[in-house]
């Protein structure tokens, strides 16, 4: 009988021993090898992996699907702080003196400006103008020295998430200069 046979009986009827090899002990166990002597994982098992690491990808991608949507929100949200910059340093170097007053800086509500950046964004810049910010609403006044300008930026075509509720605002006020 050979040592592989008397090895694969004793499997069999539940033994275990331990052979000498040179880097030490090594023990066999007779759950390794079935009755046909072949080793190996089962049909079974091997579905219940591929479903474990199919869960798995599946979370993956979601998170992936998630930074993309984010990552671009925040690339449409730089793109609008830009615009509002410009804006912004349009208004401050505009003249508002005694003798000249820009017309951007005339006072009231002012058609609605529409911005198409670079890589293809449309933004909405508003515009209102208050020349007496002392009385609530926008007053028209030509008199005053002080203005208060509202400066409101918008994605025209957000998409679904956060991108829909942040538009980009900001509040100045100019005073007549000398």
């Amino acid at each position: 009988m050979s040592t592989l046979q008397s090895r694969r009986r004793e499997l069999e009827d539940g033994r275990s021993r331990s052979a000498k090899s040179p880097g030490g002990e090594v023990s066999y166990s007779a759950t390794a090898v079935s009755g046909s002597g072949q080793c190996g994982f089962t049909l079974v098992e091997v579905g219940v992996a591929m479903l474990i690491l199919l869960i798995a990808l599946l979370g993956v991608s979601a998170v992936f699907a998630y930074t993309v949507s984010y990552n671009a929100g925040n690339n449409s949200r730089a793109q609008a702080l830009a615009i509002l910059q410009q804006e912004v340093e349009n208004l401050r170097s505009a003249k508002f003196t005694p003798q000249v007053r820009d017309a951007s800086l005339a006072g009231g509500t002012h058609a609605t400006k529409v911005v198409t950046t670079s890589s293809g964004g449309s933004f909405s810049v508003d515009k209102t103008v208050d020349d007496d910010p002392a009385v609530s609403g926008t007053q028209i006044d030509n008199t005053k020295t002080i203005k208060e300008i509202s400066v409101t930026v918008s994605l025209n075509r957000p998409t679904a998430g956060w991108q829909t509720s942040v538009p980009t605002t900001v509040i100045l006020q100019r005073v007549r200069g000398n």
